[in-house]
Protein backbone atom coordinates (compact mmCIF):
# COMPACT_ATOMS: atom_id res chain seq x y z
CA UNK A 1 0.00 0.00 0.00
CA UNK A 2 1.45 3.39 -0.98
CA UNK A 3 1.12 6.39 1.32
CA UNK A 4 1.38 10.11 0.69
CA UNK A 5 1.25 13.16 2.94
CA UNK A 6 -1.70 15.53 2.58
CA UNK A 7 -2.06 18.96 4.20
CA UNK A 8 -5.47 19.13 5.91
CA UNK A 9 -7.61 22.27 6.37
CA UNK A 10 -6.44 22.58 9.99
CA UNK A 11 -2.83 22.69 8.92
CA UNK A 12 -2.04 19.19 10.13
CA UNK A 13 -0.29 16.70 7.90
CA UNK A 14 -1.90 13.30 7.56
CA UNK A 15 -0.70 10.20 5.76
CA UNK A 16 -3.19 8.78 3.30
CA UNK A 17 -2.94 5.22 2.09
CA UNK A 18 -3.52 4.62 -1.60
CA UNK A 19 -3.80 1.33 -3.42
CA UNK A 20 -0.75 0.18 -5.39
CA UNK A 21 -0.61 0.66 -9.14
CA UNK A 22 -2.52 -2.14 -10.91
CA UNK A 23 -0.33 -5.10 -11.72
CA UNK A 24 0.08 -5.77 -15.41
CA UNK A 25 -1.44 -9.20 -15.90
CA UNK A 26 1.25 -10.50 -18.21
CA UNK A 27 2.40 -14.10 -17.72
CA UNK A 28 6.06 -15.13 -17.95
CA UNK A 29 7.40 -15.38 -21.50
CA UNK A 30 7.83 -18.96 -22.66
CA UNK A 31 10.49 -19.67 -25.29
CA UNK A 32 10.61 -23.42 -25.64
CA UNK A 33 12.19 -24.74 -22.41
CA UNK A 34 13.09 -21.21 -21.27
CA UNK A 35 10.87 -19.18 -18.96
CA UNK A 36 11.50 -15.43 -18.77
CA UNK A 37 9.67 -14.29 -15.63
CA UNK A 38 9.86 -10.61 -16.54
CA UNK A 39 8.90 -10.52 -20.26
CA UNK A 40 11.49 -7.93 -21.22
CA UNK A 41 14.24 -8.42 -23.80
CA UNK A 42 17.42 -6.38 -24.12
CA UNK A 43 17.80 -5.78 -27.85
CA UNK A 44 21.22 -6.67 -29.25
CA UNK A 45 23.14 -3.48 -30.08
CA UNK A 46 26.55 -3.51 -31.73
CA UNK A 47 29.26 -2.18 -29.47
CA UNK A 48 26.86 -1.85 -26.55
CA UNK A 49 25.32 -5.11 -25.34
CA UNK A 50 28.59 -6.84 -24.49
CA UNK A 51 28.88 -8.90 -21.32
CA UNK A 52 29.75 -5.79 -19.25
CA UNK A 53 26.56 -3.93 -20.15
CA UNK A 54 24.44 -7.06 -19.88
CA UNK A 55 25.72 -7.58 -16.33
CA UNK A 56 24.79 -4.02 -15.36
CA UNK A 57 21.27 -4.51 -16.72
CA UNK A 58 20.84 -7.88 -15.02
CA UNK A 59 21.80 -6.41 -11.66
CA UNK A 60 18.77 -4.10 -11.82
CA UNK A 61 16.03 -6.35 -13.10
CA UNK A 62 14.89 -9.55 -14.73
CA UNK A 63 14.60 -10.27 -18.42
CA UNK A 64 16.42 -11.86 -21.34
CA UNK A 65 19.68 -10.20 -22.30
CA UNK A 66 20.87 -10.69 -25.87
CA UNK A 67 24.50 -10.37 -26.92
CA UNK A 68 25.65 -8.17 -29.79
CA UNK A 69 24.75 -9.35 -33.28
CA UNK A 70 27.36 -11.63 -34.85
CA UNK A 71 27.64 -12.61 -38.49
CA UNK A 72 27.26 -16.26 -39.33
CA UNK A 73 30.29 -16.30 -41.60
CA UNK A 74 32.57 -14.82 -38.94
CA UNK A 75 31.28 -17.31 -36.38
CA UNK A 76 31.79 -20.30 -38.66
CA UNK A 77 35.32 -19.06 -39.36
CA UNK A 78 35.83 -18.63 -35.60
CA UNK A 79 37.25 -15.14 -35.77
CA UNK A 80 38.45 -13.91 -32.36
CA UNK A 81 35.95 -11.03 -32.38
CA UNK A 82 33.00 -13.29 -33.15
CA UNK A 83 33.96 -15.62 -30.32
CA UNK A 84 34.25 -12.65 -27.95
CA UNK A 85 30.78 -11.47 -28.96
CA UNK A 86 29.15 -14.80 -28.11
CA UNK A 87 30.99 -15.18 -24.79
CA UNK A 88 28.87 -15.00 -21.66
CA UNK A 89 29.51 -14.63 -17.96
CA UNK A 90 29.33 -17.83 -15.98
CA UNK A 91 26.25 -16.61 -14.12
CA UNK A 92 24.21 -15.67 -17.19
CA UNK A 93 21.35 -18.11 -16.81
CA UNK A 94 20.27 -17.82 -20.44
CA UNK A 95 23.06 -17.38 -22.98
CA UNK A 96 21.37 -15.50 -25.78
CA UNK A 97 23.03 -14.96 -29.18
CA UNK A 98 21.80 -13.06 -32.23
CA UNK A 99 22.94 -14.17 -35.69
CA UNK A 100 22.94 -12.26 -38.94
CA UNK A 101 23.31 -13.97 -42.30
CA UNK A 102 22.04 -14.04 -45.87
CA UNK A 103 23.08 -17.54 -46.88
CA UNK A 104 20.98 -20.44 -45.53
CA UNK A 105 23.94 -22.82 -45.56
CA UNK A 106 26.19 -20.51 -43.55
CA UNK A 107 23.42 -19.62 -41.10
CA UNK A 108 22.72 -23.31 -40.61
CA UNK A 109 26.39 -24.00 -39.95
CA UNK A 110 26.55 -21.21 -37.38
CA UNK A 111 23.46 -22.47 -35.55
CA UNK A 112 24.82 -26.00 -35.61
CA UNK A 113 28.09 -24.80 -34.09
CA UNK A 114 26.29 -22.95 -31.30
CA UNK A 115 24.15 -25.99 -30.51
CA UNK A 116 26.72 -28.77 -30.82
CA UNK A 117 29.32 -26.86 -28.80
CA UNK A 118 26.76 -25.78 -26.19
CA UNK A 119 27.48 -22.06 -26.68
CA UNK A 120 23.89 -20.74 -26.53
CA UNK A 121 20.57 -21.41 -24.82
CA UNK A 122 18.61 -19.10 -27.12
CA UNK A 123 19.29 -17.95 -30.68
CA UNK A 124 17.74 -14.97 -32.43
CA UNK A 125 17.95 -14.21 -36.15
CA UNK A 126 18.34 -10.60 -37.24
CA UNK A 127 15.98 -9.46 -39.99
CA UNK A 128 15.68 -5.92 -38.68
CA UNK A 129 19.00 -4.16 -39.16
CA UNK A 130 18.57 -1.05 -41.39
CA UNK A 131 22.27 -0.21 -41.74
CA UNK A 132 23.20 0.28 -45.42
CA UNK A 133 26.25 -2.02 -45.29
CA UNK A 134 23.83 -4.80 -44.31
CA UNK A 135 20.80 -4.06 -46.50
CA UNK A 136 22.83 -3.47 -49.67
CA UNK A 137 23.91 -7.12 -49.38
CA UNK A 138 20.30 -8.23 -49.06
CA UNK A 139 20.52 -8.72 -45.32
CA UNK A 140 18.76 -7.38 -42.26
CA UNK A 141 15.47 -5.64 -42.94
CA UNK A 142 15.88 -6.12 -46.70
CA UNK A 143 15.89 -9.91 -46.56
CA UNK A 144 12.24 -10.79 -45.76
CA UNK A 145 11.24 -9.24 -49.09
CA UNK A 146 12.62 -12.38 -50.73
CA UNK A 147 10.16 -14.94 -49.45
CA UNK A 148 12.08 -17.98 -50.68
CA UNK A 149 15.37 -16.85 -49.14
CA UNK A 150 13.73 -15.85 -45.86
CA UNK A 151 11.87 -19.16 -45.62
CA UNK A 152 15.00 -21.18 -46.35
CA UNK A 153 17.08 -19.38 -43.70
CA UNK A 154 14.44 -19.65 -40.99
CA UNK A 155 13.61 -23.28 -41.69
CA UNK A 156 17.27 -24.26 -41.78
CA UNK A 157 18.02 -22.43 -38.54
CA UNK A 158 15.00 -23.88 -36.72
CA UNK A 159 15.94 -27.38 -37.84
CA UNK A 160 19.49 -27.05 -36.54
CA UNK A 161 18.44 -25.38 -33.29
CA UNK A 162 15.81 -28.00 -32.56
CA UNK A 163 18.48 -30.71 -32.46
CA UNK A 164 19.59 -29.25 -29.14
CA UNK A 165 16.15 -28.09 -28.00
CA UNK A 166 17.37 -24.49 -28.33
CA UNK A 167 14.52 -22.03 -29.02
CA UNK A 168 15.02 -19.85 -32.07
CA UNK A 169 13.33 -16.48 -32.50
CA UNK A 170 13.41 -13.75 -35.13
CA UNK A 171 13.49 -9.96 -34.92
CA UNK A 172 12.30 -7.93 -37.88
CA UNK A 173 10.97 -4.58 -39.07
CA UNK A 174 7.72 -3.70 -40.83
CA UNK A 175 9.47 -3.90 -44.17
CA UNK A 176 11.71 -1.97 -46.53
CA UNK A 177 9.40 1.03 -46.80
CA UNK A 178 5.67 1.69 -46.62
CA UNK A 179 5.25 0.39 -50.19
CA UNK A 180 7.14 -2.82 -49.48
CA UNK A 181 5.89 -4.18 -46.16
CA UNK A 182 6.88 -7.71 -45.20
CA UNK A 183 6.10 -8.23 -41.54
CA UNK A 184 2.80 -10.10 -41.81
CA UNK A 185 4.08 -12.55 -44.44
CA UNK A 186 7.36 -13.00 -42.58
CA UNK A 187 5.59 -13.53 -39.27
CA UNK A 188 3.38 -16.26 -40.68
CA UNK A 189 6.30 -17.98 -42.41
CA UNK A 190 8.34 -17.87 -39.21
CA UNK A 191 5.47 -19.29 -37.16
CA UNK A 192 4.87 -22.09 -39.66
CA UNK A 193 8.61 -22.84 -39.61
CA UNK A 194 8.53 -23.42 -35.86
CA UNK A 195 10.10 -20.31 -34.33
CA UNK A 196 9.55 -19.78 -30.61
CA UNK A 197 8.60 -16.09 -30.92
CA UNK A 198 8.60 -13.13 -33.28
CA UNK A 199 9.69 -9.60 -32.37
CA UNK A 200 8.65 -6.60 -34.45
CA UNK A 201 10.25 -3.17 -34.49
CA UNK A 202 7.47 -0.87 -35.63
CA UNK A 203 9.54 0.98 -38.24
CA UNK A 204 10.60 0.32 -41.82
CA UNK A 205 14.20 0.20 -42.99
CA UNK A 206 13.62 3.53 -44.74
CA UNK A 207 12.76 5.18 -41.42
CA UNK A 208 15.98 4.01 -39.80
CA UNK A 209 15.22 5.15 -36.20
CA UNK A 210 13.43 8.37 -37.09
CA UNK A 211 9.81 9.30 -36.54
CA UNK A 212 7.52 7.24 -34.35
CA UNK A 213 7.30 3.49 -34.13
CA UNK A 214 4.05 2.11 -35.51
CA UNK A 215 2.52 0.29 -32.57
CA UNK A 216 -0.63 -0.36 -34.63
CA UNK A 217 1.45 -2.62 -36.88
CA UNK A 218 2.66 -4.49 -33.80
CA UNK A 219 -0.97 -4.97 -32.76
CA UNK A 220 -1.84 -6.28 -36.24
CA UNK A 221 0.96 -8.82 -36.06
CA UNK A 222 -0.18 -9.89 -32.59
CA UNK A 223 -3.67 -10.46 -33.98
CA UNK A 224 -2.33 -12.34 -37.02
CA UNK A 225 -0.23 -14.71 -34.89
CA UNK A 226 -2.37 -15.74 -31.92
CA UNK A 227 -0.55 -19.04 -31.47
CA UNK A 228 3.01 -17.88 -30.72
CA UNK A 229 4.50 -15.09 -28.57
CA UNK A 230 4.81 -11.72 -30.29
CA UNK A 231 7.13 -9.08 -28.85
CA UNK A 232 6.99 -5.33 -29.46
CA UNK A 233 9.93 -3.02 -30.06
CA UNK A 234 10.25 0.70 -30.67
CA UNK A 235 9.97 3.91 -28.61
CA UNK A 236 10.12 2.32 -25.18
CA UNK A 237 11.90 5.05 -23.23
CA UNK A 238 10.35 4.32 -19.85
CA UNK A 239 8.52 1.67 -17.87
CA UNK A 240 5.29 3.55 -18.55
CA UNK A 241 5.92 3.25 -22.30
CA UNK A 242 6.34 -0.51 -21.95
CA UNK A 243 3.10 -0.89 -20.00
CA UNK A 244 1.27 1.24 -22.54
CA UNK A 245 2.63 -0.83 -25.43
CA UNK A 246 1.45 -4.06 -23.82
CA UNK A 247 -2.01 -2.65 -23.18
CA UNK A 248 -2.39 -1.08 -26.62
CA UNK A 249 -1.01 -3.96 -28.69
CA UNK A 250 -1.56 -7.11 -26.63
CA UNK A 251 2.06 -8.25 -27.05
CA UNK A 252 3.53 -10.94 -24.84
CA UNK A 253 6.61 -8.91 -23.97
CA UNK A 254 8.70 -5.93 -24.99
CA UNK A 255 12.13 -5.47 -26.56
CA UNK A 256 14.14 -2.51 -25.31
CA UNK A 257 17.00 -1.01 -27.30
CA UNK A 258 18.05 2.64 -27.29
CA UNK A 259 15.92 3.42 -24.23
CA UNK A 260 18.41 1.72 -21.93
CA UNK A 261 21.51 3.40 -23.33
CA UNK A 262 23.12 5.04 -20.34
CA UNK A 263 20.25 3.76 -18.20
CA UNK A 264 20.79 0.11 -17.25
CA UNK A 265 18.47 0.77 -14.30
CA UNK A 266 15.57 0.94 -16.76
CA UNK A 267 15.28 -2.83 -16.34
CA UNK A 268 14.61 -2.32 -12.65
CA UNK A 269 11.86 0.14 -13.55
CA UNK A 270 10.38 -2.31 -16.03
CA UNK A 271 10.31 -5.17 -13.54
CA UNK A 272 8.70 -2.91 -10.93
CA UNK A 273 6.08 -1.66 -13.38
CA UNK A 274 5.13 -5.16 -14.51
CA UNK A 275 4.71 -6.09 -10.85
CA UNK A 276 2.42 -3.15 -10.19
CA UNK A 277 4.92 -0.96 -8.33
CA UNK A 278 5.39 2.73 -9.09
CA UNK A 279 8.95 2.78 -7.75
CA UNK A 280 11.41 4.16 -10.30
CA UNK A 281 15.15 4.75 -10.34
CA UNK A 282 15.88 8.46 -10.31
CA UNK A 283 19.63 8.56 -9.63
CA UNK A 284 21.42 11.66 -8.46
CA UNK A 285 24.65 12.54 -10.22
CA UNK A 286 26.73 10.65 -7.64
CA UNK A 287 24.91 7.38 -8.42
CA UNK A 288 25.34 7.92 -12.15
CA UNK A 289 29.06 8.53 -11.70
CA UNK A 290 29.37 5.35 -9.65
CA UNK A 291 27.54 3.45 -12.38
CA UNK A 292 29.83 4.79 -15.10
CA UNK A 293 32.93 3.83 -13.14
CA UNK A 294 31.61 0.31 -12.53
CA UNK A 295 30.73 0.02 -16.22
CA UNK A 296 34.32 0.92 -17.12
CA UNK A 297 35.69 -1.66 -14.67
CA UNK A 298 33.50 -4.35 -16.20
CA UNK A 299 34.56 -3.31 -19.68
CA UNK A 300 38.20 -3.84 -18.72
CA UNK A 301 37.30 -7.34 -17.56
CA UNK A 302 35.46 -7.94 -20.83
CA UNK A 303 38.23 -6.79 -23.17
CA UNK A 304 41.26 -7.49 -21.00
CA UNK A 305 42.69 -4.21 -22.29
CA UNK A 306 42.25 -0.99 -20.32
CA UNK A 307 42.90 1.27 -23.30
CA UNK A 308 40.34 -0.48 -25.51
CA UNK A 309 37.82 -0.61 -22.68
CA UNK A 310 38.07 3.12 -22.04
CA UNK A 311 37.75 3.89 -25.74
CA UNK A 312 34.60 1.79 -25.81
CA UNK A 313 33.09 3.49 -22.75
CA UNK A 314 33.36 6.94 -24.33
CA UNK A 315 30.26 6.47 -26.49
CA UNK A 316 28.20 5.87 -23.35
CA UNK A 317 29.06 9.18 -21.67
CA UNK A 318 26.50 11.39 -23.42
CA UNK A 319 23.79 8.82 -22.67
CA UNK A 320 24.65 8.47 -18.98
CA UNK A 321 24.81 12.23 -18.35
CA UNK A 322 21.87 13.27 -20.54
CA UNK A 323 20.01 16.06 -18.71
CA UNK A 324 22.49 16.38 -15.84
CA UNK A 325 24.35 19.62 -15.15
CA UNK A 326 27.89 18.63 -16.04
CA UNK A 327 29.38 21.49 -18.05
CA UNK A 328 30.93 21.43 -21.50
CA UNK A 329 34.54 21.09 -20.29
CA UNK A 330 33.84 18.02 -18.18
CA UNK A 331 31.67 16.48 -20.91
CA UNK A 332 34.59 16.85 -23.30
CA UNK A 333 36.97 15.28 -20.80
CA UNK A 334 34.59 12.37 -20.22
CA UNK A 335 34.39 11.76 -23.95
CA UNK A 336 38.19 11.50 -24.13
CA UNK A 337 39.09 9.38 -21.09
CA UNK A 338 42.15 7.21 -21.61
CA UNK A 339 42.45 5.27 -18.36
CA UNK A 340 40.53 4.26 -15.27
CA UNK A 341 42.58 6.73 -13.26
CA UNK A 342 41.68 9.59 -15.59
CA UNK A 343 38.04 8.57 -15.47
CA UNK A 344 38.02 8.54 -11.67
CA UNK A 345 39.61 11.96 -11.50
CA UNK A 346 37.16 13.41 -14.03
CA UNK A 347 34.14 11.98 -12.25
CA UNK A 348 35.38 13.40 -8.94
CA UNK A 349 35.29 16.89 -10.45
CA UNK A 350 31.53 16.63 -11.02
CA UNK A 351 29.09 18.22 -8.61
CA UNK A 352 28.18 14.84 -7.19
CA UNK A 353 25.50 16.28 -4.93
CA UNK A 354 23.40 17.33 -7.93
CA UNK A 355 19.93 15.72 -7.77
CA UNK A 356 18.08 13.81 -10.46
CA UNK A 357 17.17 16.39 -13.14
CA UNK A 358 13.75 14.93 -13.96
CA UNK A 359 12.39 14.90 -17.49
CA UNK A 360 15.64 16.28 -18.92
CA UNK A 361 17.27 12.93 -18.21
CA UNK A 362 14.44 10.94 -19.76
CA UNK A 363 12.93 10.40 -23.19
CA UNK A 364 14.60 9.50 -26.50
CA UNK A 365 18.32 8.87 -26.63
CA UNK A 366 20.76 7.55 -29.17
CA UNK A 367 21.00 8.51 -32.82
CA UNK A 368 17.71 8.46 -34.69
CA UNK A 369 19.11 9.18 -38.13
CA UNK A 370 16.80 10.44 -40.84
CA UNK A 371 14.54 8.73 -43.37
CA UNK A 372 16.45 7.60 -46.41
CA UNK A 373 16.07 5.33 -49.39
CA UNK A 374 17.40 1.92 -48.30
CA UNK A 375 20.49 0.58 -50.03
CA UNK A 376 19.49 -2.66 -51.77
CA UNK A 377 21.01 -5.18 -54.20
CA UNK A 378 20.38 -4.62 -57.89
CA UNK A 379 16.73 -5.17 -58.90
CA UNK A 380 15.91 -6.42 -55.39
CA UNK A 381 12.36 -5.07 -55.42
CA UNK A 382 11.42 -6.42 -58.85
CA UNK A 383 10.16 -9.71 -57.46
CA UNK A 384 9.50 -11.43 -54.11
CA UNK A 385 11.56 -14.41 -55.28
CA UNK A 386 15.31 -14.53 -55.90
CA UNK A 387 16.48 -14.57 -59.51
CA UNK A 388 19.48 -16.59 -60.72
CA UNK A 389 21.96 -13.72 -60.45
CA UNK A 390 20.82 -12.78 -56.95
CA UNK A 391 21.06 -16.39 -55.85
CA UNK A 392 24.65 -16.57 -57.10
CA UNK A 393 25.61 -13.34 -55.38
CA UNK A 394 23.99 -14.02 -52.03
CA UNK A 395 26.35 -16.82 -50.99
CA UNK A 396 29.26 -14.34 -51.24
CA UNK A 397 27.45 -11.56 -49.44
CA UNK A 398 28.15 -12.54 -45.83
CA UNK A 399 29.71 -9.70 -43.90
CA UNK A 400 32.69 -10.35 -41.69
CA UNK A 401 31.70 -7.60 -39.29
CA UNK A 402 29.08 -7.08 -36.63
CA UNK A 403 26.12 -4.97 -37.67
CA UNK A 404 23.79 -2.59 -35.84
Amino acid sequence: MRRFARLCDNGQVTVVATPPAPKLELPPLKLGPITVDTPVILAPMAGITNSAFRRLCREYGGGLYVAEMVTSRALVERTPESLRIISHDDDEKVRSVQLYGVDPVTVGQAVRMLVEENRADHIDLNFGCPVPKVTRRGGGSALPWKIDLFTSIVQTAVKEASKGNVPLTIKMRKGIDEDHLTYLDAGRIARDSGVAAVALHGRTAAQFYSGQADWAAIARLREALPDIPVLGNGDIWSAEDAVRMVRETGVDGVVVGRGCQGRPWLFGDLMAAFEGSDERHKPALRQVAEGVYRHAQLMIETFGDEGKALREIRKHMAWYFKGYVVGSELRTRLAMVTSLEVLRDTLDHLDLDSPYPGVDAEGPRGRAGSPKKPALPKDWLNDRVMDAEQSRDISAAELDVSGG
